[in-house]
């Protein structure tokens, strides 16, 4: 059993030591011209201003939170409708496809609370 990941031990060796070995070439051969404007931090080709710690309205985490559980809707759901005709074939389709609806449902009514309360509304 451990003779199996053998290749694994050497791939992961040689990944690090070219990840190493070119790390440290472009240290030692590389240009070591600095100025102040290689140092200053780069904005989209726009100069700096003002920090950059401002605050972000909570809105934006809400939405992203939204999204998070759309997507994991979406992970959810693809398996169930690639297999949805073995389900039918076992005879098990319908029960499936109701706890599916259920779950669409309760996803469902979360959006429209969300919604109504205005959550994905931006002044």
């Amino acid at each position: 059993m451990p003779a199996d990941f053998v290749p694994l031990l050497v791939m992961l060796v040689l990944a690090t030591g070219l990840a190493l070995t070119l790390l440290f070439a472009a240290r030692f051969l590389g240009p070591r011209r600095t100025n102040p404007v290689k140092v200053r931090a780069y904005e989209s080709g726009m100069d700096p201003i003002g920090t950059a710690r401002q605050r972000y309205s909570v809105k934006f985490y809400l939405v992203a939170m939204i999204f998070i559980i759309f997507d994991v809707e979406v992970v959810f759901l693809y398996p169930w409708a690639v297999s949805f005709q073995e389900f039918l074939a076992a005879g098990a389709g319908l029960g499936v496809l109701a706890v599916v609806v259920i779950f669409i449902l309760v996803l469902a009514v979360g959006l429209l609370y969300d919604i109504r309360k205005g959550g994905l509304e931006f002044d």
